[in-house]
């Protein structure tokens, strides 16, 4: 029933699976794994004890690890849409029993209505027609995290985004991360993020767990030189072996990288640098997430209470955006965040999606009025009210 990592294809494991199983046997640094396949669900009470007990046999052999339980659907993480942060990752999980039903949840997030509406806007297929597997690993307990996005073209730069602690915070975009370009003569740029908090393993209940950044490690950059030289080293290769740009999760723990993810980028990031024009004086600055400029009435959103305003159309401005709002932006003309970086999942799925978008404009939903006339430039990474 169950598939080793290192077996993993994309035909019964899915792609997050079958990408991590080939970087395995290339002999990458990847935490070993296994995989329910895709249409091994179980139905009935003697299957469901199947799974557990093979599930058990699993975890044993890795040492009884508390692991992450991610999904690993049929036409997720390809080259014409990412899939990025819409269905479930159970991150923090213990023993069979709770990994069991971390599983499920896995395969019921691939019927949550957002699922259906990101691949009605993208054109794929719906998941529950092609097929959900679901993959396990051990969880790497990281002192550093983030995402890395290998060069696009011939003389374009690695992007990193880095901070404390898990992933979750740098793919999520509750932080607005360490942000690295490494030219390619190896020239290293940095501009330190706003990394007020980071998120761990909790130690007591499982699951992962939230807390302050202390102020000096606030405005500390993350990734030293050599880390950073280390990760580009590992980008070029995984490119290889993959076939192509590479939108990449990975984790640093005592001094080791770790590869998470790895899944073909499927849209072109702004620059860092944009040309043009001067900005305007009076615009507000944060990093260019998305291509296009659009100007329409803003609409502050800070939870879902407020989706109900939200007319298509308008230029949506919250503080940061979860997989939860993704179908705000099948109706929004634009998004700005107060916080998060051009390599999160929302600007991932606003650049899928065609709109423009902004990121980690401090203290916007407090600065810009609902309502408002705005023009979003998220080529140049600039909101001006008119």
């Amino acid at each position: 029933m169950l598939t080793t990592l290192s077996e993993a294809t994309r035909a019964s494991s899915g792609g997050k699976a079958a990408a991590l199983g080939v970087l395995l046997r290339e002999g990458l640094p990847v935490p070993d794994g296994f995989v329910v396949p895709h249409g091994d669900q179980p139905a009935g009470a003697e299957a469901v004890r199947f799974l557990r007990d093979a599930v058990a046999g699993e975890l044993g052999r890795l040492g009884d690890p508390v692991v992450a339980v991610r999904s690993s659907a049929m036409n997720e993480d390809t080259g014409d849409a990412s899939a990025a942060g819409q269905y479930e990752s159970v991150i923090g999980v213990r023993g069979a029993d709770d990994v069991c039903q971390a599983i499920m949840a896995c395969w019921e997030s691939a019927r949550a209505a957002r699922v259906d509406g990101y691949w009605a806007r993208t054109g794929g297929e719906l998941p529950h027609a092609s097929g959900m597997a679901v993959l396990m690993q051990p969880v790497i307990e990281a002192d550093v995290s983030g995402v890395m996005f290998t060069p696009q073209q011939h003389g374009q730069p690695t992007r990193i985004e880095a901070s404390w602690g898990l992933g979750l915070a740098v793919v999520g975009g509750t932080i607005t991360p360490d942000a690295y370009e490494v030219a390619a003569d190896g020239a290293i740029g940095c501009a330190v993020g706003s990394k007020q908090t980071r998120i761990d393993l909790g130690r007591e209940r499982g699951g992962v767990v939230t807390s302050a950044i202390a102020p000096d490690q606030q405005s500390a950059r993350a990734l030293d030189d050599a880390t950073v030289a280390t990760l580009v080293e590992l980008g070029g290769r995984i490119a290889t072996v993959l076939g192509g740009p590479q939108d990449i999760e990975w984790a640093v723990a005592d001094g080791t990288v770790w590869i998470l993810q790895a899944r073909p980028i499927t849209a072109a990031l702004p620059d860092t640098r944009a040309p043009g024009p001067p900005h305007p004086a009076e615009a507000l600055r944060g990093t260019p997430g998305s291509h296009g400029t659009v100007t329409a009435s803003a609409r502050i959103v800070r939870g879902p209470s407020d989706f109900a305003a939200v007319r298509r159309g308008a230029i949506v401005i919250c503080p940061y955006t979860d997989p939860a709002w993704t179908p705000l932006f099948a109706v929004a003309a634009g998004v700005v965040t107060e916080t998060g970086g051009a390599l999160s999942h929302a600007a991932i799925v606003a650049r899928e999606y065609g709109i423009p978008a902004v990121l980690g404009v401090a203290g916007v939903t407090t600065r810009i009025d609902d309502g408002a006339r705005i023009t979003l430039d998220g080529t140049a990474g600039t909101v001006t009210v008119l």
